[in-house]
């Protein structure tokens, strides 16, 4: 008994035909006919009721399917494992994003991940940072694409970009009047709108911000960019928007360039300090660089 013989009788019992089996097989009709027999022969009990007008399989026959089955989806999976040691970007990856970073990146990078490795299956998942860093000493993540940070958990980190950040006020704020480069200064005694707690983009925010005197707009907190920048465009205050992110023109937003020491972030690629995909998640890394690089 082989695997071969196996992937014969289940294609026969699928499509209730040898011929059609024998196709989908590759194989000639006669070669799959005689390797079931064979088959039924080292078993001593006959698997299929073959007349000239419909095959039956026989009680034992699909007993023994069922079990075929079963083997063959084992087969399957060790063949996979075969392939991905063979070509280790042939596995599958699980990535953690931040909401600041998974809804502006993800595009940019999509398309050469798969053009470059078209057997690497990517598994992203958007989640505070928090969260993501205890998936990822869990091991239910490879990696975690964040904003740098002072890491209390066990962390390798690969650096990806770094990007400046563009003042948003809308239309009719003061500071929109304008296409210099402004200064922080400018913001000093200025109310900021900010997301909620957990995000990394807030701290960075609040930093820069309580620096120059300017302190944050406590009635509002957004949960995401997209509510940040609405509340922008309605006039709820200025905040501080990364340059991927204010690639996404919004008509009643103007966008204001900082000067050389402008407020800036850098994006990095945390994975465990034991991890066995550092090589693998090099090449990602390297993928994510070179997408990025134009946008910036």
């Amino acid at each position: 008994m082989n695997i071969r013989d196996l992937e014969y009788l289940v294609a026969v019992h699928d499509l209730n035909n040898f011929s059609k089996a024998a196709e989908r097989c590759f194989v000639s009709q006669p070669t799959l006919s005689g390797q079931l027999k064979k088959l039924e022969a080292e078993l001593g009990s006959s698997l299929i009721e073959r007349s000239t007008r419909q095959v039956m399989f026989t009680s034992f026959g699909n007993d023994v399917v069922s079990h075929a089955r079963e083997l063959l989806q084992v087969a399957n999976r060790i063949r996979r494992m075969a392939k991905e040691c063979d070509d280790p970007m042939a596995g599958e990856f699980h990535i953690g994003l931040i909401p600041t970073v998974g809804p502006y990146l993800l595009p940019l990078i999509m398309p050469n991940l798969s053009a470059d490795y078209p057997d690497a299956k990517l598994f992203v998942y958007e989640q505070k940072v928090d969260s993501l860093l205890t998936k990822l000493s869990r091991g239910e993540l490879d990696a975690v694409i964040a904003s740098r940070a002072n890491w209390s958990a066990p962390v390798s980190e690969r650096p990806l970009y770094k990007e400046g950040m563009r003042l948003a006020v809308s239309n009719t704020d003061p500071l929109a009047g304008s296409d210099r480069p402004v200064s922080l200064d400018e913001l000093a005694g200025r109310s900021v709108i900010m997301l909620e707690d957990g995000h990394c983009l807030r701290t960075q925010v609040m930093n820069s911000c309580s620096a120059v005197g300017a302190h944050e707009n406590k009635r509002f907190q957004a949960t995401t960019m997209d509510t940040l920048l609405h509340m922008v465009a309605i006039g709820a205050g200025p905040t501080l928007i990364p340059d991927l992110v204010s690639d996404r023109l919004n008509p009643e937003v103007k966008y204001r360039s900082f000067s050389d020491s402008g407020p800036s972030r850098e994006i990095v690629m945390l994975m465990r300090k034991n991890s066995s995909r550092f090589a693998e998640l090099e090449c990602i890394a390297e993928v994510i660089e070179d997408s990025v690089k134009p946008a910036l």
